[in-house]
């Protein structure tokens, strides 16, 4: 792939996590990396391992559970809060991604977490689909 393809490729990404709760779709987003709506989606996939509609609900997700674990918003809020705007399709994804609904999510206690500075919380809350794997601790040199 071509540095300047995987620059207008980052810009998209750095758009979906800018704008995440805007509408946004692949046509949209392939516009942000001047290609065709067919190859950015090959082209985002092979550069970062999923789909352009995938990273984006990821990252909406991640969101989400920040929402959640505040307490002070439903379920339904949060959901058109991060840009969704079906509540099923948001609560089916939520417990792909997460492994409970966004109600059990909710009613447990996050007190815990409070005390991980936010950088490291990120990236051992981000949701992870298909059993990815979750990212260990570094070796020791």
């Amino acid at each position: 792939m071509e540095l300047a393809d995987l620059v207008r490729l980052r810009q998209a990404r750095d758009r979906m996590d800018r704008d995440y709760a805007q509408p946004l779709d692949v046509p949209a987003l392939a516009r942000t990396a001047l290609m065709s709506a067919g190859h950015f989606s090959r082209s985002f996939r092979e550069a970062y391992g999923e789909t352009p509609y995938s990273y984006l609900m990821t990252r909406r997700i991640e969101r989400a559970k920040a929402l959640l674990r505040r307490g002070d918003l439903s379920v339904t809020e949060v959901c058109f809060a991060v840009g969704c705007t079906s509540l099923g399709s948001f609560s089916s994804r939520f417990t792909e991604l997460v492994g409970e609904s966004p109600s059990a999510y909710r009613a447990r206690s996050h007190d815990d977490s409070a005390v991980i500075p936010p950088c490291i919380a990120k990236i051992y809350t981000r949701p992870v689909r298909n059993g990815e794997a979750r990212p260990g601790p570094s070796p020791v040199a």
